[in-house]
C-alpha cells in the first residue's frame, strides 16, 4: 500500500490525500498552495463520487451477467491540465502532460 509521500514521488503528482469512505480528509501532501479547507473540500467530493461508481459498478455486473465490474479499483477525471486519480481512499491530483497513468492506476488499485 503506496503511502502519501510515495505517490508524491510519482512524476506529475501535486498533491496526494486520504479520506474516509464518508469523506472525511485523513491526511494531505501538496506541491501546490492547497489549504486545509479545500483538500477538505476535495476528500467530500472523491468519497461521493467514488459511491457513485461503486453504485455503478454493482449495476454493469448485475445488467451484464457476463462481465465483472466488481470489486472497484480507481477512478479517475481530467480536465484542462490536470487530472484526478482515486483508488480506495487514496487520490492524487497530477499533471496530464507528465502522468504515467499504468503507475499511477497500479499503485492506486494496490490501496
Amino acid at each position: 500500500m503506496a503511502t502519501l509521500d510515495q505517490l508524491m514521488q510519482i512524476k506529475g503528482v501535486v498533491a496526494a490525500g486520504e479520506f474516509t469512505p464518508g469523506g472525511e480528509l485523513v491526511d494531505f501532501r501538496s506541491a501546490l498552495s492547497m489549504s486545509q479547507d479545500q483538500a477538505g473540500m476535495t476528500a467530500q467530493f472523491c468519497s461521493t463520487v467514488s459511491i457513485m461508481f461503486n453504485t455503478l459498478a454493482k449495476a454493469y455486473t448485475h445488467m451484464y451477467s457476463n462481465t465483472n465490474w466488481l470489486p472497484p479499483k480507481f477512478w479517475a477525471y481530467g480536465g484542462g491540465d490536470m487530472a484526478v486519480c482515486v483508488g480506495g481512499t487514496k487520490g492524487v491530483f497530477v499533471e496530464i502532460a507528465k502522468a504515467d497513468f499504468n503507475l499511477l492506476f497500479r499503485t492506486l488499485q494496490e490501496n
